[in-house]
C-alpha cells in the first residue's frame, strides 16, 4: 500500500481515479488545485502525486518543480488534455516519472502507477543492500573497471577472452600483423587498441581508419598521403597515416570491403614496407604495425575473388577471433557494470546497479548487436530509470524505437518511412525474397557486389 495524492480541478475525474486506487489498496487524498496540493503534501507525505497540468492558478508543471525542489522522494505523474512537445519535454526535464495525455483510462493509469511504485521498491531494496554490504548494490567483486577513467578496456572472464588476453601479451613482444575477426559490435577496435597499448611502441600513435567510410581515392590519400596536384583540390602535399604513425599502429577496420586496387597497394606495404603517395613517384617507407579487422567471411571472399588470397595470408599472420556476446553470456554482469560506470561519467546518470530480474533478461537475450547494443540498451535504461537501479521495465531488448510503427509482415520498414535508408531496406528485402535468400543472385539483381549486399543485410537485420 502507498499514499497517492490526486491533483485535478475535475472533481468527477478525481473521484473515479480515487475509487480505483483505493480498491487496489492504496491510501488516497485529493486536491482541486496546485495550491491545495502544496498545503496537503507535507502532512499527507505521499509516495506519488498524480497531477493535471492546466488548472486555475499554479499549473501542474509549476507544482512539479516545487515538489521536486523540496521533496525529492515524491514521484510525480503528469496528466494533460493539451499535449504539446514543449509541455512533455518540460515535464520530463523537471523530473516527472511519466507524462500521460487525457483521456487517461483506468488501466493506463494503474499500469503507470504500478510501474512507478515498483521502481521505488527496487530502488529502496538497492539502497538497503548498499547500506548493509557497505558497497554499491549489484557490484561484482571489487570491479576495478568502475573507477577506470582511462581508455576503454576489454572486459570479460570467458575462457575465449582469456585466450585473447594471452595472445595480446605475446604480441606485445613482436610487431606481427594481426587480423581481428568477429561480428559487428563485438569490440574489434578495442582488441586492436589493446594490442597497441601493450606493445613496446605504445607511446607512438594509434590511428583507426574505417575502410568503408571512404572512397578508394580518399582512403589511399589518408593512408599514403598525396603530392601537390595529385587530384582536384590537392593544393598542397599531405602526409599519410602510414608516415604519421611512425612505429605505432594502423588499424584498418572492415578490410574485407576494400577494392582489389587498394588491396594490391596494401600488399606492397606489408611485403616491402614501402608505399607511394597518391601522385608521387618516390617511394616512402613505414614501420607502422598493421592490425586489420573484418566481420566478413574472408575465406568465402577469397574463393569468390573478392579478396586477394596473398593479402589475406599476409594479414592473418596472427588471427584473433572475438566471440559474440551470446557466446559469452557469463561475462554480461561484469561487462554491464563496467559500462554503467562509463555511462554515469558520460551522461550524468545516477544508475549504479542492475536488478536480478533485469540481469536475467539480459543474460537470456541474444544481443545481435553485441557489446555495442548492450551499451546502447544500458544507456537508455540509465536515462529512463531515474534512480540507482535498472529494472526489467527499463530495458527494451529487441523492441522498436520510441515512436516507431509496428512492422507489417512483408517489411520491417515503418509506415511512412521516406528516408533513403527506408527505401534501401525495402528494396533489399524485396529482392532477397525474390531470390529465395540467395545472396549471389540478389546482388546480381541489385547490381551491387555480394559483400556490399552482406553489409546491408547485417545493417538492417534481415
Amino acid at each position: 500500500m502507498s499514499r497517492i495524492l490526486l491533483v485535478d480541478d475535475d472533481a468527477d475525474l478525481r473521484s473515479v481515479f480515487r475509487e480505483k486506487l483505493e480498491h487496489s489498496g492504496h491510501e488516497v487524498d485529493e486536491a482541486g488545485s496546485a495550491e491545495a496540493a502544496l498545503a496537503k503534501v507535507g502532512a499527507f507525505d505521499p509516495a506519488l502525486m498524480v497531477t493535471d497540468v492546466r488548472m486555475e492558478g499554479m499549473t501542474g508543471l509549476e507544482l512539479l518543480e516545487r515538489v521536486r525542489e523540496s521533496m525529492e522522494s515524491v514521484d510525480v505523474i503528469v496528466m494533460t488534455g493539451h499535449d504539446t512537445m514543449t509541455s512533455a519535454v518540460e515535464a520530463m526535464k523537471a523530473g516527472a516519472f511519466d507524462y500521460l495525455v487525457k483521456p487517461v483510462g483506468l488501466k493506463q493509469l494503474m499500469a503507470v502507477v504500478d510501474r512507478c511504485l515498483g521502481d521505488r521498491e527496487l530502488n529502496r531494496a538497492a539502497e538497503e543492500q548498499q547500506e548493509a554490504e557497505g558497497r554499491e548494490a549489484g557490484d561484482i567483486g571489487s570491479d576495478d573497471a568502475e573507477s577506470d577513467t582511462g581508455p576503454r578496456r576489454v572486459i570479460g572472464r570467458d575462457p575465449r577472452m582469456v585466450e585473447i588476453y594471452k595472445m595480446i601479451g605475446v604480441l606485445s613482444r613482436n610487431r606481427a600483423t594481426v587480423l581481428v575477426r568477429g561480428d559487428t559490435g563485438t569490440g574489434k577496435e578495442l582488441i586492436a587498441r589493446a594490442v597497441h597499448d601493450h606493445s613496446i611502441h605504445s607511446d607512438e600513435p594509434f590511428i583507426a581508419v574505417n575502410c568503408t567510410a571512404l572512397t578508394d581515392t580518399l582512403l589511399e590519400s589518408e593512408l599514403f598521403g598525396h603530392v601537390r596536384g595529385a587530384f582536384t583540390g590537392a593544393v598542397g602535399g599531405k602526409k599519410g597515416y602510414f608516415e604519421l604513425a611512425g612505429r605505432g599502429t594502423i588499424f584498418l577496420d572492415e578490410i574485407g570491403d576494400t577494392s582489389p586496387d587498394f588491396q594490391s597497394k596494401l600488399l606492397r606495404v606489408l611485403q616491402e614496407r614501402q608505399f607511394y603517395p597518391v601522385g608521387g613517384e618516390q617511394p616512402k617507407t613505414t614501420e607502422a604495425r598493421v592490425v586489420a579487422a573484418t566481420h566478413q567471411p574472408m575465406e568465402e571472399l577469397v574463393t569468390e575473388g573478392g579478396f586477394r588470397e596473398d593479402l589475406y595470408f599476409r594479414l592473418r599472420v596472427v588471427e584473433i577471433h572475438v566471440p559474440s556476446l551470446r557466446e559469452r553470456r557469463e561475462d554480461i554482469p561484469q561487462l554491464a557494470q563496467h559500462l554503467l560506470g562509463r555511462i554515469r561519467r558520460e551522461t550524468g546518470a545516477t544508475v549504479r546497479s542492475i536488478s536480478p530480474e533485469a540481469m536475467t533478461h539480459m543474460k537470456e537475450y541474444d544481443w545481435p548487436g553485441n557489446v555495442r547494443e548492450l551499451e546502447n540498451a544500458l544507456t537508455r535504461a540509465s536515462i529512463v530509470a531515474r534512480g540507482p537501479l535498472v529494472g526489467p521495465d527499463h530495458l527494451t531488448l529487441g523492441m522498436p524505437a520510441v515512436g516507431a510503427s509496428t512492422p507489417n509482415r512483408s517489411s520491417r520498414v515503418p509506415e511512412g518511412d521516406l528516408t533513403l535508408d527506408g527505401a534501401i531496406e525495402c528494396q533489399i528485402r524485396n529482392v532477397m525474397e525474390k531470390s529465395g535468400g540467395n545472396k549471389t543472385e540478389a546482388a546480381s539483381l541489385l547490381g551491387i557486389s555480394r559483400s556490399r549486399l552482406t553489409r546491408y543485410v547485417e545493417r538492417f537485420g534481415l
